[in-house]
């Protein structure tokens, strides 16, 4: 992802008729529809680089018009983030990559404005940036059981992830594609299993399989409000910066329900969200990157879903803003209820340079290390010394272990209630606990402040077990004031003392 630039200019539209003698469509039907945009000549170079140096960035404004080209003020920025992803972030465009000064989007079969039905069609790609199915103008198409194959590599990484260049389905122009069962396989770079840009744009897939092996192909990504809607989907990326379900600039939603996602790819995570993603009774697993990373203002909801993986530095999920104009400014919001989150390396959870909403209800957790939450500000991300996280942490009905840990320019409300325990130790964290919940606590910790009105008689304090260990509290700040500056005495030994 990269710096936007927004350039006032004139709209040329430029439609013709390509031959393309590599792609072919269902026998009888090898028509190609393009469309060309423009980038203005004095587009700067690409910058590979990513951090502290990039100012905060605006979203593409309006949709692509119908057809899905760019108009003057939709010409993608150049820059070093094609795609969306990991570790810090994964995801992003490979160095070199830039926008080129024009692009063409185009399909082998196409369905320009009309509706067409078709079964068991055979629909294939192998040139550069060639979707194999491109549905434009209000198109409405349902194929079932169809079989689409992509070859071709993307010129242009950051057009493949805005506005859906090669991808192997490209809906656009609030034009519909329904697949019902089938195949969706891709190798190029770039090249997206599915797509849907633009409002209105929407790809429905009912038991589909996708592959998609190439660098920054993901399996299926929405852009600039496009929509996504997947059941008993099947879905795997084995390229690097590929994350199987992803959103990109200018938001995108996407609704999976049964099924499996796997990312095998470097700095590839299962989920990756500038927009708002919901994952019901499913699988998703990262195995060189984040389980899942919310960028900016957006939002990932998961349930009775099995969500698997984490790198050491970001952990099992991030939470960040990029400053690159991809994502919103804004608070980033997980919520997960019910299923199993399984943390293969790093914190359960990374906040950096943004604010951050997280709610856990009855999840199975399990992590190869001990820290739940960390918020800290890091040198890629945001101006030094201002780019911690601000995290307000929920857990309901949830056991959780590890410890909770800031930098001294960021923050962690925790909330537990409704018989959640916490075992482990906090470091510069505020904790409110109900009377049904309990933290155990491993270490010596340090609370900026302490809610537990239930829990505290005398100078007492029943649910909340020391072992041992002293924990601190912020005395000069108001909402300690019920404290009262006192020592109190833990549950199974310790004490809570003023700082």
């Amino acid at each position: 992802m990269k710096r936007e630039i927004i350039i006032a200019g004139v709209l040329l539209v430029i439609v013709a008729l390509l031959s393309v003698a590599a792609c072919t469509g269902t026998p009888g039907k090898n028509s190609t529809s393009t469309t060309s945009g423009a980038a203005p000549a004095d587009s700067p170079t690409a910058d590979t680089t990513r951090g502290d140096s990039n100012p905060p960035g605006t979203p593409p404004l309006g949709t692509p018009p119908a057809g899905g080209s760019l108009g003057g003020n939709m010409t993608p920025p150049s820059g070093s983030g094609g795609g969306p992803g990991g570790a810090p972030p994964s995801e992003k465009t490979p160095a070199g990559s830039s926008v080129s000064s024009s692009y063409t989007l185009s399909g082998a079969f196409t369905a320009d404005g009309t509706t067409k039905t078709e079964t068991d069609g055979l629909y294939t790609s192998a040139a550069r940036d060639v979707s194999a199915v491109f549905v434009s103008n209000g198109g409405n198409l349902i194929l079932h059981n169809p079989t689409i194959e992509t070859g071709g590599d993307t010129s242009s990484s950051d057009a493949s992830s805005f506005y859906g260049l090669n991808a192997a389905v490209l809906a656009t122009g609030g034009s519909t594609v329904t697949l019902n069962g089938g195949t969706i396989t891709t190798i190029g770079s770039g090249a997206n299993g599915a797509f849907p840009t633009g409002t209105g744009s929407t790809i429905i897939l009912n038991g589909v399989t996708i592959r998609a092996t190439g660098g920054g192909g993901h399996a299926v990504m929405a852009t600039n409000g496009g929509t996504l809607i997947l059941t008993d989907m099947d879905l795997e990326t084995t390229g690097a910066n590929g994350a199987p379900l992803a959103t990109d600039r200018g938001s995108g939603t996407v609704t999976a329900t049964r099924g499996t996602v796997l990312a095998s790819g470097r700095d590839s995570p299962g989920i990756y969200s500038t927009g708002v993603i919901t994952v019901n009774d499913a699988s998703v697993t990262a195995t060189g990157a984040e389980a899942a990373v919310i960028e900016g203002f957006n939002r990932i909801t998961l349930s009775n879903t099995s969500l698997t993986g984490g790198v050491e530095k970001t952990g099992g999920t991030m939470i960040y803003q990029s400053m690159s104009g991809d994502a919103d400014v804004g608070t980033g919001t997980f919520s997960m209820t019910g299923g199993s989150y399984t943390v293969t390396a790093g914190p359960a959870f990374f906040i950096t340079n943004t604010n951050a909403v997280i709610t856990l209800q009855e999840v199975r957790i399990a992590s190869v290390t001990d820290t739940l939450i960390k918020a800290a500000g890091t040198d890629r991300w945001g101006t030094s010394g201002k780019n911690g996280g601000a995290v307000t942490f929920t857990a309901d009905k949830q056991e959780l272990a590890g410890s909770l840990i800031t930098d001294s320019i960021s923050s962690i409300d925790a909330m537990l209630k409704n018989g959640s325990t916490l075992t482990g130790s906090i470091n510069k964290a505020a904790l409110t606990l109900d009377a049904s919940s309990t933290w155990i606590v491993t270490g010596d910790s340090a609370l900026t402040t302490l809610s537990d009105t239930s829990g505290i008689s005398g100078t007492s304090i029943t649910n909340i077990y020391g072992n041992g260990h002293t924990v601190t509290y912020d005395a000069g700040l108001e909402s300690n004031r019920a404290l009262g500056g006192k020592t109190y005495t833990l549950n199974g030994g310790g004490t809570l003392v003023p700082a």
